[in-house]
């Protein structure tokens, strides 16, 4: 029988969620990056679900909230991937489906997320989920 749950991330998870950013996004990030992140999260602004299939992490999605002086308040997904093995299983759509609650529940009037232009599948995903390509875009970035 496949157990499969949404529950807030917690620390111990890290390894897996790792693993599902390089597998699953093509980020090379560590363990240690994620731990790190995971331990500062910010409750009041953000939120880390996680999809758990017989103990095992296997899918995850970061979101926040995301509040601007032009826009009335919007959940923004900062990330959403499940693990290879566990693709079109519903775990995507789970994930999708804890975070629209949470957004209503802070009184979100939607949810907004960009999505690299390669991700064709994970477009289709989105269009399922009901959401609607509003705009393209040109992200520009600094490192320091």
């Amino acid at each position: 029988m496949n157990d499969k749950k949404i529950r807030a991330a917690r620390l111990e998870d890290c390894s897996e969620i790792a693993d599902i950013c390089v597998s699953s996004l093509g980020y090379n990030c560590s363990r240690e990056l994620v731990c790190k992140k995971l331990a500062v999260i910010d409750n009041n602004r953000e939120r880390v679900f996680v999809a758990v299939s017989n103990g095992k992490v296997v899918g995850f999605v970061h979101s926040e909230k995301y509040d601007v002086l032009y826009f009335e308040t919007l959940v923004n997904i900062l990330g959403i991937a499940v693990a290879k093995d566990y693709k079109h299983e519903g775990i995507g759509r789970m994930l999708m489906l804890a975070v629209e609650e949470w957004a209503r529940q802070i009184g979100a009037v939607g949810i907004r997320l960009n999505s690299g232009e390669t991700r064709t599948e994970a477009h289709k995903f989105y269009r399922s989920m009901g959401f609607d390509d509003e705009k393209m875009q040109i992200r520009f970035n600094k490192t320091f």
